[in-house]
């Protein structure tokens, strides 16, 4: 981690800061404005978001407390953010399931969609329930009662379980005061019921509350006094050990050892139903060498992620987002073969306002034309099901020299990026897993092709990921272009990553872990020097999450020089805007709505100049110094324009509906202008598709 001579008062915590992310994502769960079953949506992100907060960061914490690690750049002891993380996320819990019952549920049930209660089953339902249990659920199910011969199951990561507390004795004499069953994965943690059972046009019911309707059948001739949903959430972080890597020489083989065990990783959270009595959870609390401050108990079903599937399974599109079709840049429709309409000038494309197609078509010509001879590709998150991936097996079974650079270490993706790497090996491309301690973090495609009598180069590069589905919901910018030193360099960055040797002087990219942080520093630096000259300095960057201490001590500077700075943070930010002072001339603003604002987007004034670069890396220490990043500049005038307009002034419009940071850390909602043009991302849908999105 980079150091700063700065006081700690002057950063925030990074986990605290995240939390508080979430606390804005509640938000829109809880906003009339939107739509019912998007509403559920954001309840269910919050849900996977704070799963793997546990998994990863407060994981994290736990292992501080025992290592005895020092405190954060923010100066907060590590035992002092983990009680505060806990106040904290009790606090989201409760605010969370507010939102669900009190709100999203009963505004759900108004419109025909309704969760339908145990205690509420008519007759007709009952008995359809019971013959539901007994065809689908109590096959699969297998009660364990624990006493000397039935030690305490071993329990999968977040799955779904139940304790029973029973009384009596079993056919073989045997007494148990408690058992555990759990709900395999492969049943549905909602249950849709006809219309004609259910008395609406949508009835669901939780798995969950049929398993506590018909759990005496499985303890038959004893007595069930209580049935108690819990989960149980594991330390889910991978470690590769250098020493183990060596003896393996495979990155690959390790990574797939360390996944078999990653859903029995160290409990780290326990959740369970709030009408559990404390002797049971404490029971599980031992069981699972989990202490006080890590019970969380649930007014209402616990996983609450796997409410996804009533949102996917509802066809009502009027309780939905507006569907739109995304837009192609009008130059693609006029030359669609690419490689032509690319030498006429760079493309800028900006998800998921215009299509992720001519991405794939990109690759999809490459395959297949005669005149290509090489493709090479960076692979970070693509998807277990991925047209872009089949293509380029495709093009290595076409003859094509494929050369695709997969990260295996991408978190939770690592296990479809292992079978991506072997069908493509078996292809005939050439696979490499990037540089052992450095995540390949990089959106790049480059093409060679051979126009005439020399052989061109053709790059793709892009803020996002190659995924066609995630395209369709993060806001991300892609750029094509054959701008030769731009190519160049494209084509040094793959060398260094497959080969062996020093790093190469690039020309426009800027790549960590070598130039990156360096670069960003002396811009900013550069814009405090303008501004002490007495001219116009100014910065706006925009990002995922600002956390890098020497950028944030830089950008204090810039800002006590003169400089007027914006910073569009969606997620966490350690910086702290309106200083006196300090950082009187910073303003922070998060922006969340449909998309995933998922952009990297930098400016620099620069005396008129107008800088502007996209890229895959956060201003983070991670991005700057233990990945493989690059950073791009939009060189053509017309498309600087663009990403200036569309993915920066847009968002900071006096008129944009936005959060506004101040230097305690907490966001008051911003909601600009009512109507159509309050949120950014309507602008943008309006400018781009040339249609409305309602």
């Amino acid at each position: 981690m980079a150091k700063t001579s700065l006081p700690p008062d002057l950063y925030l915590n990074r986990e605290l800061g995240q939390l508080e992310f979430n606390r804005r994502v509640l938000a829109l769960a809880a906003d009339p404005r939107v739509p019912a079953l998007e509403r559920l949506r954001y309840l269910c992100i919050v849900d996977s978001n704070m799963d793997e907060f546990f998994e990863i960061r407060v994981a994290g914490l736990k292992a501080q407390i025992e290592s005895r690690g020092a405190p954060g750049t923010d100066g907060m002891p590590v035992r002092q953010v983990f009680e505060a993380v806990g106040r904290k996320t009790r606090e989201l819990m409760t605010l969370q399931y507010e939102i669900l019952n009190n709100q999203v549920l009963p505004l759900l049930a108004s419109k025909g969609i309704r969760i339908l209660r145990r205690t509420k089953w008519n007759a007709s339902q009952k008995a359809w329930l019971h013959d539901y249990f007994s065809r689908e659920l109590m096959p699969v199910l297998t009660p364990i009662g624990l006493d000397p011969s039935h030690p305490f199951p071993r329990l999968l990561n977040k799955s779904l379980n139940f304790v029973i507390e029973l009384e009596g004795k079993d056919a073989f004499g045997r007494k148990s005061s408690m058992a555990i069953v759990q709900a395999p994965r492969v049943l549905p943690r909602v249950i849709n019921l006809p219309r004609s059972i259910a008395g609406c046009e949508y009835g669901f019911v939780f798995l969950s509350s049929i398993l506590h309707a018909h759990v005496d059948e499985l303890f038959p001739g004893m007595t069930v006094l209580g049935c108690y949903q819990f989960q149980l959430t594991r330390n889910s972080d991978l470690y590769i050990d250098d020493e183990e890597l060596r003896e393996l020489k495979s990155l690959r083989k390790a990574v797939q050892g360390e996944l078999s065990q990653r859903q029995f990783g160290d409990g780290v959270r326990l959740e369970v139903a709030d009408e559990c009595p404390r002797r049971l959870a404490d029971a599980l609390l031992q069981q699972f060498g989990l202490g006080e401050s890590d019970l969380y108990q649930i007014n209402g079903p616990v996983n609450l992620v796997r409410l996804q599937q009533i949102v996917e399974r509802v066809e009502r599109p009027e309780l939905k987002f507006p569907a739109f079709t995304a837009g192609t840049p009008r130059e693609l429709l006029r030359h669609p073969a690419i490689f032509d309409c690319i030498r006429r000038g760079d493309i800028l494309l900006h998800h998921p306002y215009q299509s992720f197609q001519p991405v794939i078509n990109f690759i999809a010509q490459a395959a297949n034309d005669p005149k290509v001879v090489a493709i090479k590709q960076t692979v970070y998150r693509t998807g277990s099901q991925s047209m872009m991936m089949e293509l380029l097996i495709q093009a290595a079974r076409n003859g094509k020299a494929v050369t695709v650079v997969v990260e295996l270490m991408a978190r939770f993706d690592e296990e479809a990026n292992i079978n991506w790497a072997q069908r493509l090996e078996e292809a005939g491309a050439h696979v490499i897993y990037g540089v052992v301690g450095h995540k390949t973090h990089a959106k790049m495609a480059l093409v060679v092709r051979r126009d005439g009598s020399a052989l061109r180069r053709y790059v793709h590069l892009s803020t996002g990921n190659y995924h066609s589905r995630t395209a369709t919901l993060y806001s991300d910018f892609g750029l094509f272009t054959c701008n030769e030193e731009i190519c160049a360099d494209v084509n040094d960055v793959f060398m260094s990553l497959t080969g062996l040797g020093t790093a190469s002087r690039l020309r426009h990219l800027w790549q960590a872990p070598f130039t990156l942080h360096q670069r960003m520093i002396q811009a900013i630096e550069n814009e405090a020097r303008i501004a002490k000259a007495g001219r116009k300095a100014r910065i706006i960057a925009r990002m995922n999450a600002l956390l890098e201490p020497e950028i944030i001590a830089a950008l204090y500077a810039a800002s006590q020089a003169g400089v007027t700075i914006d910073l569009i943070v969606r997620g966490v930010c350690s910086l702290r805007p309106g200083l006196p002072g300090v950082s009187d001339n910073i303003r922070v603003r998060s922006v969340l709505g449909r998309f995933l604002e998922h952009s990297r987007v930098f400016y620099f004034h620069n005396d008129g100049a107008e800088d502007v670069y996209l890229s895959s890396a956060d201003w983070m220490d991670r991005n700057f110094f233990r990945r493989i990043e690059i950073c791009f500049p939009v060189l053509e005038p017309r498309l600087k324009k663009r990403v200036i307009r569309e993915g920066l002034t847009t968002l900071l419009s006096r008129d944009a509906e936005a959060w506004e940071m101040d230097a305690t850390g907490d966001y008051r909602l911003h909601k600009g202008k009512r109507g159509r043009g309050g949120h950014p991302q309507t602008v943008i849908l309006d400018l781009l598709t040339g249609k409305p999105a309602g």
